[in-house]
């Protein structure tokens, strides 16, 4: 297969659809998020219309509670390390409990109820009587709960409708012979999934127009009419799918394969080669000391995969955090720019927008030109060339805010609340917001390359009964972030804003650089979707159970036989060193 070119396969038109729910999830989501930080931050303006919206023809930006930078960023840090912390719960309950599909459809239900609270928190009357922060912070917090059961399920449902799992040959019409390529038909899926994604977040931009102009209440209203186009989709999506049952998580088995690991390898095996082996039933039959256990050799490797996929993904919060800066620094630039109008937080749509034009090139462009010529621009690589640019191109956020505090009538307190003038009108730097276009831009490109890469890599090196969970870890390195955020919080302040850009642009060139020599090797891989039909083993009942205390401490007889069985399935429905 080496010397034939590679091809993705055909995606299935329930996976389109998956995307578009996604869209309509995530344009609800991103929709009202891009204003939050501004409806807490900044007060009613001077002479508005007390619905949040400032005068026109003036250089104020839309606000309702008044609470400052500080706790705008605790806000929209705290939810956001809610939203990617507690999918690992969403991912475990999928695993084990509901399935993917019903953990799908409780989140949209409860994110539902949030949008509804939403609104109520943003008429105006609510506003001006100083009633709008207890529903608005429950409003936020019940919308976190909701998306954290959505979000680590819906990539793994999408990725099951992928009917390649291995490559094969096939010839075209043109009689050219090809490799149907498992990896490039994941890549391509999961690039039309982050494009819905981003078609979704470009709902920032009228969110912002409408608080600019009319207000919040509107603002978070056309979020939630666009959210209840869910309800009808997944409703037409439901008998068309395949669907997996939950089987029960392999969590355990994974935590008696590591411990088999340690007990019989020992702790010094840690990062050198067969580290993994001694867990494997192989290599347990012909050990001094047998015993039986619930796993088959190719649930270990399946399990080392799995510790791989995490180590990789421990890289990612420090490119979240260069893609944009730490804590609310890009918020707190915005407000020390000229805008002439524009509203301050519309700008941050140049993220998606730039993901929106570059997908294609690199789905239809890009990759089809590097596999025509047999390039193979591997998982890694995709990361790393993603996390190097990322970190260069930060750098320019950090220029901007310095030339801010030069030119701004303020000095180096350019986002304070009190540079202001006599009649409480903002002062702010001659230089324009869209110079921040230029940053912006050159971090998403990078988003291609490692977001996208990521969610490929959490399906297809983790067991079947935990996908959800792995996908749940994945979204988990964002929560990282967003605590590390919520941590800084405090010291996201002028005259400090500069360093929240150049500090970690610093730290992730460093750690990009590490990423690669620990991981390169894995791009030498043929990759295989795990498809191991034996997960979840159970003995038939002629023989006992094996207990946790018997797999990690060695108690188990050699002489009992084992026969094994696979569970039922629901029908066709139509950490680094360590790791290597």
């Amino acid at each position: 297969m080496s010397s034939l070119r590679r091809v993705a396969g055909h995606i299935p038109i329930t996976a389109y659809v998956l995307c578009i729910v996604e869209f309509a999830e995530r344009g609800s989501f991103y929709g009202v998020k891009q204003v939050f930080s501004n409806f807490v931050n900044r007060p009613l303006p001077v002479g508005g219309n007390g619905a949040g919206a400032p005068p026109h023809g003036t250089q104020q930006t839309a606000g309702a509670l008044g609470k400052g930078t500080v706790i705008a960023a605790a806000v929209t840090s705290s939810f956001g390390f809610l939203v990617y912390g507690l999918p690992i719960l969403g991912g475990w309950l999928a695993d084990t409990r509901w399935g993917r599909f019903k953990t799908i459809c409780i989140g949209v239900a409860i994110c539902g109820i949030a949008h509804v609270i939403m609104v109520i928190a943003a008429i105006p009357s609510v506003i001006q009587a100083h009633h709008a922060y207890a529903p608005f912070m429950i409003s936020v917090y019940v919308l976190a709960i909701g998306a954290a059961l959505f979000k680590p399920n819906i990539s793994v449902v999408i990725l099951d409708q992928n009917p390649h799992k291995k490559p094969t040959t096939k010839v075209l019409e043109s009689g050219e012979k090809v490799v149907i390529d498992p990896e490039a038909t994941t890549e391509r899926m999961m690039l039309w999934f982050y494009l819905l994604i981003n078609i979704g977040g470009f709902m920032g931009v009228p969110t912002s127009y409408l608080a600019k102009l009319v207000g919040f209440w509107p603002a978070f209203l056309l979020p939630g009419i666009i959210y209840f186009l869910l309800p009808p989709l997944l409703w037409w999506l439901r008998p068309r799918l395949i669907l997996h049952a939950p089987g029960g998580s392999d969590l355990g088995n994974v935590c008696k394969v590591v411990a088999m690991c340690f007990r019989r390898g020992g702790i010094k095996r840690i990062g050198q080669q067969g580290f993994w082996e001694p867990a494997k039933p192989s290599v347990i039959a012909q050990s001094s000391n047998p015993i039986a256990v619930s796993w088959n050799d190719k649930f270990v490797d399946d399990t080392q995969r799995t510790f791989q996929a995490c180590g990789i993904f421990l890289f990612t919060p420090i490119f979240f955090i260069n893609d944009g800066g730490i804590g609310g620094a890009s918020d707190a630039l915005s407000v020390m720019l000229t805008t002439n109008g524009v509203p301050n937080d519309v700008i941050n749509n140049f993220n998606p927008l730039v993901i929106i034009l570059g997908i294609p090139l690199f789905n239809y462009g890009l990759y089809p030109m590097l596999r025509k010529y047999k390039i193979h621009f591997g998982p890694i690589a995709r990361m790393f060339t993603g996390m190097m640019i990322c970190s260069i191109g930060s750098i320019g956020w950090a220029i901007i805010t310095h030339y801010a505090y030069i030119t701004g009538p303020c000095g180096d307190h350019a986002s304070s609340l009190t540079c202001v003038d006599a009649d409480g009108v903002s002062l702010v730097s001659p230089i324009s917001i869209w110079w921040t276009a230029i940053p912006l831009s050159i971090t998403a490109l990078c988003e291609i390359l490692v977001n996208v890469t990521a969610y490929g890599i959490a399906y297809s090196r983790a067991p079947k009964n935990m996908r959800g969970l792995v996908s749940a870890i994945n979204c988990f390195m964002s929560a990282i972030q967003y605590a590390i955020n919520l941590a800084t919080a405090p010291a996201i302040r002028d005259p400090y804003i500069v360093w929240a850009f150049a500090g970690p642009s610093i730290v992730g060139f460093a750690s990009a650089i590490a990423f690669w020599f620990i991981f390169k090797d894995l791009d030498k891989e043929e990759y295989i979707i795990s498809d191991n039909d034996d997960y979840h083993l159970s003995e038939s009942t002629s023989t006992r159970s094996v207990s946790d205390e018997e797999a990690i401490g060695g108690k188990a007889s050699i002489n009992e036989e084992r026969s094994f069985r696979h569970p039922n399935k629901e029908k066709h429905r139509g950490c680094s060193a360590m790791m290597r």
